[in-house]
């Protein structure tokens, strides 16, 4: 349960995930972010339209799924850490996902770490196939690894 744990129930995870026609298209973005607190960094850095207008500071961000060009952009300005990408079109057995990564040092390209799941647990060895800065100068830099399909929705860290 999120609020005794931190992490989200597989009910909230499933009803942000978008729909295998989507996932089809190329990279989008997945926002899990379940609590309702005044925070919209993810509305103002999307140039594409991809998040929705709020009514109200405090709401859950919504999204025209459509919309998502992959830039990324997002992940790095989420405060919360709550955005990923999932690119399943990268090959027919692995999926690319990029998550925001404050740590230092920061792995190298084309280095094998251990995929972590939401709760830290080691899951996999994935690769890092790219390194880069957040857009938005925060420190933030955003690892794009390469996964198996499988666990494309269960990496969310790694551990360097």
């Amino acid at each position: 349960m999120l609020s005794r744990s931190g992490v989200p129930t597989k009910k909230q995870l499933e009803a942000v995930k978008p729909a295998p026609e989507r996932l089809a298209q190329g990279p989008v973005v997945i926002v899990e972010c379940f609590q309702e607190i005044p925070c919209d960094p993810c509305y103002t850095s999307c140039k594409s339209g991809c998040f929705l207008p709020f009514e109200d500071i405090n709401d859950l961000p919504r999204m025209d799924l459509d919309q998502c060009n992959g830039c990324g952009t997002c992940i790095g300005a989420c405060p919360g850490l709550a955005i990923f990408m999932v690119d399943e079109t990268y090959s027919e057995t692995e999926a690319l996902v990029t998550i925001p990564w404050e740590f230092r040092p920061l792995p190298v390209e084309g280095s094998e770490v251990t995929g972590l799941d939401r709760e830290g647990k080691a899951l996999i060895p994935v690769t890092v196939r790219k390194v880069r800065p957040s857009a938005r100068k925060n420190g933030a830099y955003l690892l794009t690894l390469v996964v198996p399909k499988e666990y494309a929705f269960e990496v969310r860290s790694i551990k360097n």
